[in-house]
């Protein structure tokens, strides 16, 4: 799965919440996702790059989340709680 954020501040990891190493060793926030399709909702994803917004490729649309100033702890320590706000289809 292709996550896509996008910031409209330019601060450099700006409160997007856990942060781990992915597969190069390299540091990735993770956001808990709140709210939109059943498959997706409760799901620990990771925000690359971190952003107040996310993007997420879904059954020939995107879905749409909104950073909150919440956060949760995870199995992975504490994340920030994105909430699905809008799904925009795909143009063909």
């Amino acid at each position: 799965m292709v996550l896509c954020a996008r910031s409209r501040s330019r601060a450099p990891g700006s409160r997007c919440g856990f942060r781990a190493r992915d597969k190069t060793g390299a540091m990735t926030a993770k956001a808990l996702l709140e709210g939109g399709p059943d498959d997706l909702a409760g799901k620990l994803v990771p925000v690359v790059p971190p952003g107040k917004e996310l993007k997420i490729p879904h059954r020939g649309g995107y879905e749409h989340y909104k950073m909150t100033p919440r956060h949760e702890h995870s199995q992975e320590g504490q994340v920030t709680v994105y909430q699905w706000w809008e799904r925009t289809e795909v143009a063909e």
